[in-house]
């Protein structure tokens, strides 16, 4: 509401002006920026309301402005046309973030005075950071913060009562309920920076798809939860993470969840950690279909030793993020060379490192290498014909 508010006040004030809107995806422009509850013709009153035209990503007000619609996901699509004003909304979740922001910093060049907003979940991304410190040493950049307990009387109390005691407390909770920037941790394994430079919008084909299993002990409110990671062998060699489905269920609930992810993603196989739950997952899983191709895998090592070789591949670029995965994200983040550094249990990335380290770091199949010699002799007519 914030940014659309803002739009609808430059476009009044500024007959004429050509305005850019962009989100991270054309759909997440349309339909929340521009059609959302909160998009700017839900805030605009019956006489400055705009006509959206779709066919050409368009928003048109009555005084002449005009503003364009584009997906970060991108970039080059905002290199040439030139813009008065800007609207970046959710940039911490642009595929390509520095990039889709330098190229509409590059077109911000039109009037005397050029600006833009930015209405986005403060995750501890370079474009980000570099903002805040700018805002901290100059005029030209203001950072305007508000946590969720301000917009509490916009919210049901039933959402509240669950976000918050789920995440209030926590690492993840101070980004995304009080809107701090976090630092990456000392000795991170995964940094935020490059979690982002590694986001794809989706997948290639794929070769093997996995789902792992971190399961929780037990299931009350306050227990940990059970890590359910979705993630695939693409054609090009390369890991992808496809889904995290991570919950804090019953055995039957999350048994569901984990056969349900079997089946959607057409999984080869089912990984699970057994050194908590035993038989336990696999008679829970067995129980609800029989059919599902099931291993169990016992931890002989801690878990920092055995996120490194996994984290190594991702900082080689070769695991890749499907979309946005704040949680789970925001718990790789807090795994460092000391340790982990984050709230309650790491679930969703001790799953995260057991889907990868099944689909790229298990043992390769054995290749015949030598044939035992044997002997062979063939009747044929008028004599016979041996060979070795």
């Amino acid at each position: 509401m914030a940014g659309a508010e803002w739009i609808r006040s430059v476009a009044r004030e500024n007959p004429g002006c050509r305005i850019a809107l962009v989100a991270p995806t054309a759909a997440d422009a349309r339909d929340t920026m521009v059609e959302g509850m909160s998009g700017i013709i839900a805030v605009s009153p019956d006489e400055e309301k705009p006509h959206y035209r779709p066919s050409t990503r368009r928003v048109r007000w009555r005084n002449g402005t005009t503003a364009t619609l584009f997906s970060a996901d991108v970039p080059d699509r905002l290199r040439g046309p030139q813009h008065h004003f800007a609207w970046a909304d959710e940039l911490a979740a642009w595929q390509h973030c520095q990039d889709a922001w330098d190229m509409l910093a590059l077109g911000l060049r039109a009037g005397s005075r050029p600006q833009t907003v930015v209405t986005t979940t403060p995750r501890p991304l370079g474009v980000i950071k570099r903002m805040v410190r700018r805002a901290e040493e100059s005029e030209d950049v203001r950072v305007t913060t508000a946590s969720t307990y301000d917009n509490s009387a916009n919210l049901p109390q039933r959402f509240l009562d669950e976000i918050l005691s789920q995440y209030e407390g926590t690492r993840l909770g101070e980004q995304e309920l009080h809107a701090r920037i976090l630092d990456d941790v000392l000795g991170a394994l995964w940094v935020m920076d490059r979690i982002a430079e590694h986001r794809v919008a989706e997948a290639p084909d794929l070769q093997r798809v996995v789902v792992a299993v971190d399961p929780a002990v037990t299931s009350s409110q306050r227990s940990d939860w059970t890590g359910i990671v979705v993630a695939g062998l693409g054609v090009d060699g390369l890991g992808y993470l496809l889904d995290d489905r991570s919950c804090r269920l019953s055995p039957d609930g999350w048994g569901r969840r984990v056969v349900e992810a079997y089946h959607e993603f057409n999984a080869d196989r089912v990984v699970a950690e057994v050194n908590n739950g035993g038989d336990l997952v696999e008679s829970v899983i067995r129980t609800i279909d029989r059919q599902v191709s099931y291993r169990a895998v016992r931890a002989s090592r801690g878990k920092i030793a055995r996120a490194e070789p996994v984290a190594a591949l991702h900082e080689q670029g070769r695991i890749k993020h499907v979309g946005l995965h704040r949680a789970l994200e925001a718990q790789l983040g807090a795994m460092s060379t000391r340790g982990y550094e984050g709230e309650g249990s790491p679930d969703r990335a001790d799953a995260y490192v057991w889907a990868f380290t099944e689909l790229m770091l298990g043992a390769k199949p054995a290749i015949l290498t030598q044939l035992q010699p044997r002997a062979l002799t063939l009747g044929l007519e008028g004599g016979s014909l041996a060979i070795d």
